[in-house]
């Protein structure tokens, strides 16, 4: 299905130059439609056999804002932000329901030995195993998120400082979920710092 953008979009290359981390936001809501397109494209994040672990809870409501500022140690992006994202995995939800990430266009006899085969595989690691797993790959939709959110004319800062259990606890998420990020967004009210980055030759080597 094909993705509808209401607004002018940046480049992929545009997105990725101008993101800065940003603390500040002007205090206006983001539309819903402009949320559904966000995380349209967050959607479309690969991750291996396609389980797809990540979960985002978005949060506007202005008294759980603030209970996520107590969680994240009083940091003021959190109630400044028109919304607040948690990223976060459940790959509990994923083998409870492992027949849905499977393609359904493979003939159905290959459908069920792929969810055998995966059934076999996660269930062979614990819990935890699981959920540093899935956490893995939510992190690669997490970098769709912050692309998707500035491509589309928001701003966002992701956040790892934060009390876990209390920001479960505050959206009523059962313990073995994972967080990969708190990522406040909005439209930025100000500009971030410069971006300060390593030299090429200090990330890339070219075997």
């Amino acid at each position: 299905m094909a993705i509808q953008i209401s607004q002018q979009s940046l480049s992929v290359k545009d997105a990725i130059q101008s993101r800065h981390s940003i603390r500040k936001f002007v205090q206006e809501p983001i539309p819903r439609e402009d949320l559904d397109q966000i995380f349209s494209l967050v959607r479309l994040a690969p991750s291996a056999w396609n389980v797809q672990p990540w979960r985002f809870h978005v949060v506007t409501d202005a008294g759980l804002k603030e209970k996520l500022q107590d969680a994240a140690y009083g940091q003021g992006q959190v109630t400044s932000a028109a919304a607040v994202v948690l990223a976060a995995s459940d790959m509990e939800d994923v083998l409870a329901n492992l027949p849905e990430t499977v393609h359904p266009g493979m003939p159905p006899e290959r459908q069920q030995e792929e969810v055998a085969y995966l059934s076999s595989f996660f269930n062979g690691m614990t819990v935890e195993e699981r959920g540093q797993w899935a956490l893995t790959q939510t992190n690669i939709a997490l970098g769709f998120l912050l692309i998707a959110v500035q491509g589309l004319g928001y701003a966002s800062v992701p956040m790892l400082g934060f009390d876990q259990d209390k920001a479960k606890e505050i959206l009523g998420l059962p313990a073995h979920v994972r967080f990969a990020a708190m990522v406040p967004i909005g439209r930025a009210d100000g500009e971030g710092f410069p971006h300060h980055r390593f030299d090429l030759d200090k990330i890339m080597t070219v075997h």
